[in-house]
């Protein structure tokens, strides 16, 4: 077996995988394949190497099997097919105690604090786990995570059936979110500037603006007769993007802030108190998102396989990453497969 180390300066060494034994609590699984998302892309530039411990592996968007079961691990038996939600709270502190682990004080990353998935085998707590049906590929099952956090937005936004929704930016996790928005039964229309973004939107079946020459606004007044979108979902990350998404929505509407920003954005208080706004953070997802993830795959309802740009065996690792620099925002999601 395999692992692929983050060595800073866009480098990726791959040697040996050492499989660690599992401690009490813990499993041991063999990767099938694990996904490349945006933190990885941010890591392997460099921007959190402050956070991690280089060298490391790094991954997180993963599907395998429990290859061993450590002591007093009840409800997996080695063999058994799952997905890891990657997050490891600490169980104490008050968003622990009030119910809020995912966004724990003292929160674990898997593949960002501790070592990651890409490698052939990989040491993870039992609580991370959850069973991927056999009507799940593997390599699908590496959209779960992503998926996953599209599900956590679109339920804190309550999006319901009939309901108006603005995506603005259309990259895999904006499409996602687009997607299970539209699966709730919204309309849904999908804001980027990227051309090879917008015909993937398109093709799905989503309406698109292209922001680059329309005027979204007059767009959305357009289509909701005049009344506003009932919810706004920012995931371009962009400065333009914080700006608009407060010009979307209709009296008290809602905005989800799900692009990560660096630094602090201009946002229109007056827009918020003149229309009465809500504004929701979202961050990862709880064990609820993951399970709906899963339903939502295992039914084939999301046309997932349009999202994944292309697959690359562990070796490769390096030259995807490079890929995804060069190809841009052409590149949705690359999978990496990590074991024979």
């Amino acid at each position: 077996m395999k692992a692929a180390f983050y060595e800073g300066d866009r480098t990726i060494s791959v040697g040996p995988c050492i499989p660690e034994a599992p401690k009490a609590g813990e499993v041991r699984l063999k990767v099938a394949y694990c996904g490349i998302c945006g933190t990885d892309l941010h890591i392997f530039h460099g921007q959190m190497d402050k956070r991690v411990r280089v060298p490391q592996v790094i991954g997180h968007e993963m599907s395998g099997e429990v290859a061993e079961v450590g002591p007093g691990v009840k409800g997996f038996a080695v063999g058994d097919r799952v997905v890891v939600r990657p997050l490891w709270p600490c169980g104490t502190c008050p968003a622990c105690k009030s119910g809020y682990a995912h966004v724990c004080y003292k929160l674990k990353f898997l593949g960002i604090d501790t070592p990651g998935a890409f490698q052939g085998s990989w040491t993870v707590p039992a609580h991370a786990l959850h069973r991927l049906p056999a009507t799940v590929s593997l390599d699908l099952g590496a959209m779960i995570e992503p998926t996953a956090v599209a599900c956590h937005d679109v339920r804190l936004a309550q999006v319901r059936h009939g309901e108006a929704v603005v995506v603005i930016g259309g990259g895999p996790i904006g499409l996602l979110i687009a997607l299970v928005a539209r699966d709730a039964g919204a309309r849904v229309l999908v804001s980027e500037v990227n051309p090879h973004r917008l015909s993937l939107a398109w093709g799905l079946g989503l309406e698109v603006v292209d922001a680059r020459s329309e005027d979204l606004p007059a767009r959305v007044e357009t289509w909701t007769a005049g009344a506003g979108a009932d919810v706004v979902f920012e995931v371009s990350g962009s400065a333009a993007g914080a700006e608009m998404m407060t010009q979307l929505p209709r009296a008290g509407g809602r905005i989800v802030p799900v692009a990560i920003f660096s630094e602090p954005q201009k946002v229109d208080l007056f827009r918020m108190f003149w229309r009465e706004l809500k504004m929701l953070g979202a961050r990862v997802y709880q064990e609820e998102d993951f399970e709906r993830a899963i339903a939502l795959v295992a039914s084939n309802k999301l046309p997932l396989e349009r999202l994944i740009s292309g697959r690359f065996g562990l070796d490769e690792l390096g030259k995807a990453f490079a890929q995804m620099d060069i190809a841009g925002a052409e590149a949705m999601k690359i999978l990496i497969k990590c074991s024979e």
